[in-house]
């Protein structure tokens, strides 16, 4: 089945690897004094691209303004992901030396097979052998260039001896999405990417909470809603930073993981629930790391990171009393920066507020407690709970359940699950008091409550 934006990407696209290979075939023939077309490859000028036209590309390329060189150092970057088998010449091996030419640069993939591109490559290919010219296109490389400003094309280190130019060119996946296939893909949960998106099938309607809270969590989706306007067109982004933090406490069941849900439905941002278990490590620096693979994927894309049962990571800090202690605290005031710059929503959960480190709660926009529903609350939740194919006995009397029993919505959700079930089981055709009575019994008995 064809795709009109396909077919045009891969058109598009064939004609500007088509160029990069007279760039690269260009350079190396004059590198090693072959014979030539051309005396520089800046001779070589690439192909013209549609103003009027839908592709992301060409939008990049003109939205950017790219120049020359830039447009290199992007198609380097793209071949490597798309074909890879362009860039096999620099495996070619030093005769006299017997190893590959250190002046192309490039390192492999753990197989070694595929030729991965470096800064070094790219200003081979631009400059040669020439200093100046290398000195001089080094600016791509800069941290204030909108390659690495955007994290468009970054450089991925895996040796901390090496030099800074010999870091792998690393396209963004969002870029490589946007370009080949015109939409960004949702990331996969993984190692890599230790976080899930999670998304709800009620709506804000169905939201039931106590009034106070609801205001509070208005008030972050009224900052979703404006916080930009009110940064950029009323002159307050000097004074405040972008993002909003909050911290959501209260016990399990009472809410917290489906408001978060729902802010992101409803003003239309992918919430992400962290996993903590992924994240933490024992060993210094991994547990940074590991949260550094989300941050740097969610930045610029607007998304809710939701950490559940946050006291695991964002504890009280310890005194310090050996090496371990010291580096615990160092992760803490990262973890502290890392959140102040994130420039998204945060909602950090936990059941008690005082687990929480205070110097993570002193930099909360809003701490919005989630208490146990009170009796006119529990009655929404029951009523909305049991809307569904069953009926209710006659002598079920919601009223009386609501306030005879105090229960979360997450345990009322788990009553009438299991009344359910078992009316189903025993081909009833209305939901009897008992088994609610039951279902009942069995949450208090988790809960460690007397019936």
């Amino acid at each position: 089945m064809s795709n009109p934006f396909i077919t045009e990407t891969a058109e598009v696209l064939n004609s500007e690897l088509s160029w990069f290979y007279q760039i690269l075939d260009t350079r190396i023939k004059l590198h090693f004094g072959h014979d030539c077309d051309y005396q520089d490859i800046f001779e070589i000028s690439p192909p013209e691209l549609a103003s009027d036209s839908q592709l992301h590309y060409n939008g990049f390329i003109q939205h950017y303004n790219i120049n020359f060189e830039e447009r290199v150092v992007l198609i380097l970057a793209l071949v490597s992901q798309i074909r890879p088998q362009m860039l096999d010449v620099f495996f070619t091996r030093n005769a006299s030396l017997d190893k590959e030419f250190t002046e192309f640069g490039g390192a492999t993939n753990g197989q070694g097979k595929v030729f991965l591109p470096t800064a070094e490559t790219a200003l081979f290919l631009l400059a040669g052998t020439d200093l100046e010219k290398r000195f001089l296109y080094s600016y791509l490389f800069d941290a204030d260039h909108f390659f690495n400003k955007h994290d468009f094309i970054t450089l991925n280190h895996t040796n901390r001896q090496e030099s800074y130019l010999s870091g792998v060119l690393t396209l963004s996946r969002e870029v490589l999405d946007l370009i080949t296939r015109g939409h960004i893909r949702k990331p996969a949960f993984s190692a890599e990417f230790p976080a899930k998106l999670i998304e709800t099938q009620l709506d804000w309607q169905d939201l039931v909470l106590d009034p106070y809270t609801q205001d509070q969590v208005y008030e972050i989706k009224t900052w979703i809603d404006y916080g930009n306007q009110l940064l950029s067109e009323y002159d307050l982004g000097k004074k405040i930073k972008p993002g909003y933090r909050s911290l959501f406490f209260g016990p399990s069941g009472t809410g917290k993981t489906l408001t978060a849900s729902l802010l992101g439905k409803v003003t239309g941002r992918d919430v992400y629930r962290i996993d903590l278990t992924l994240v933490i490590s024992k060993y210094i620096g991994e547990t940074e790391k590991n949260l550094e693979k989300v941050f740097k994927q969610a930045e610029h894309k607007d998304w809710i990171l939701f950490f559940d049962e946050a006291d695991a990571l964002f504890g009280k800090r310890t005194s310090v009393n050996d090496a371990h202690d010291k580096f615990a605290n160092q992760e803490v005031s990262y973890l502290l920066q890392r959140l102040e710059d994130y420039a998204g929503v945060v909602i950090l959960a936990s059941n008690l507020k005082n687990n929480l480190d205070e110097a993570f709660t002193r930099r909360f926009q809003s701490i919005i407690h989630f208490p146990i529903p009170k009796q006119s609350e529990r009655l929404k939740l029951w009523s909305s709970a049991l809307v569904s194919k069953f009926e209710l006995d006659h002598e079920v009397d919601l009223h009386a359940l609501a306030n005879d029993y105090e229960m979360t919505g997450g345990s009322i959700i788990n009553v009438v699950r299991y009344a359910c079930l078992m009316t189903l089981a025993q081909q009833k055709q209305s939901i009897p008091f008992s088994l609610l009575k039951e279902g009942i019994r069995k949450e208090f008995h988790k809960e460690g409550k007397t019936f």
